[in-house]
């Protein structure tokens, strides 16, 4: 690849489903350069490496529900076939069975997004941990001190953004 891709690009095809980071079988296929029937037939033809926690087809609940919050997806909507979701693990097995170096480097930066967003998560924790203990240091302290905490939580809420993806319920 002649230009870095930004994670920007690839966490916006990052999507929460089963309660696990995904990408589809589509989007990895627009990444790699290939159809997403390519993607799809290197899954088949090595079964072994792609075990259900590595990858799993989505239903029609899924797949309904995945047309009707992303408009990028309307060309789903009267597909017979159900895509494939791929958890960072399976996305790594990818590289091993598209072997090109495209999808090498696809594959890196793939990866790099899904540490990434890792790391966001976990220094969010970290930053809500330290609040609390500054919270519970200061607590017999009134007035002002009080609202910078509470001004401190509502900062951390976590915000709901299309740009990481939506959560689609466990089945």
């Amino acid at each position: 690849m002649d230009e870095m891709m930004p994670i920007e690009q690839v966490e916006s095809k990052i999507y929460l489903i089963r309660g696990q980071k995904v990408m589809l079988d589509k989007d990895l296929a627009d990444l790699y350069g290939v159809a997403t029937k390519v993607v799809n037939q290197a899954v088949r033809r090595n079964e072994k490496r792609f075990p259900p926690a590595f990858v799993f087809q989505l239903n029609h609940k899924e797949k309904d529900e995945l047309v009707t919050n992303c408009d990028r997806f309307s060309r789903l909507k009267h597909s017979t076939s159900l895509p494939y979701a791929f958890t960072e693990h399976g996305v790594a097995m990818l590289s091993s069975v598209l072997n090109s170096e495209r999808a090498i480097q696809v594959n890196i930066i793939i990866i790099r997004t899904f540490i990434h967003l890792r790391h966001l998560m976990s220094s969010h924790k970290e930053l809500a941990r330290q609040v609390e203990a500054l919270e519970k240091k200061y607590a017999r302290h009134e007035g002002e001190i009080s609202v910078v905490f509470k001004l401190l939580k509502k900062l951390m809420e976590p915000v709901k953004t299309e740009a990481i993806g939506f959560h689609l319920p466990n089945k």
